[in-house]
């Protein structure tokens, strides 16, 4: 019987706020290109993807501004660089879609989260377009009234 060796699943890293600055249009999955030290620190959940976007250049995508902090027992021999472009892996019909949405004004591509899928690790990108401030405002206002009302639903169940 073979060995099974078990894998941590679910979201390594989020960027909350790229949902708070844009409206989120088209996702996309995308490989990422990363060293031995990099996986290494991502099991351990190092990861930030706060100010991180995409750039798209010579056909090939590059994932910009996030962090991935190093392991000081992993990265001995390595001088490691947190904050070092990587590499997207997305097909070339995505590419092009991508590369056209940019193109067209308002649009941009950010990454949403970067998780683990069976035993790789994947960047969620979106195409977003920005929000202006009244936007934000009104998200802010809608999932107020939505707490509030599951809060009323919640204690109408309690008083039954």
């Amino acid at each position: 019987m073979a060995k099974q060796t078990k894998h941590p699943t679910g979201t390594i890293a989020q960027n909350k706020k790229a949902r708070h600055d844009y409206f989120i249009e088209h996702k996309f999955e995308a490989g990422l290109v990363l060293s031995g030290w990099e996986v290494k620190s991502l099991r351990a959940g190092k990861a930030h993807l706060t100010d991180s976007y995409v750039v798209l250049k010579d056909g090939e995508a590059w994932l910009m501004g996030s962090h991935i902090t190093p392991l000081t027992t992993a990265s001995t021999h390595v001088i490691a660089d947190p904050t070092r472009t990587r590499k997207l892996l997305l097909n070339r019909r995505e590419l092009e879609r991508l590369h056209a949405s940019v193109q067209q004004k308002g649009y941009t591509c950010v990454a949403l989260s970067i998780y683990w899928s069976k035993h790789l690790i994947k960047c969620e990108i979106a195409l977003g377009k920005g929000k202006k401030e009244y936007d934000k405002r009104d998200t802010q206002r809608e999932r107020d009234s939505d707490r509030e009302l599951q809060r009323a639903v919640r204690n109408k169940g309690r008083e039954d």
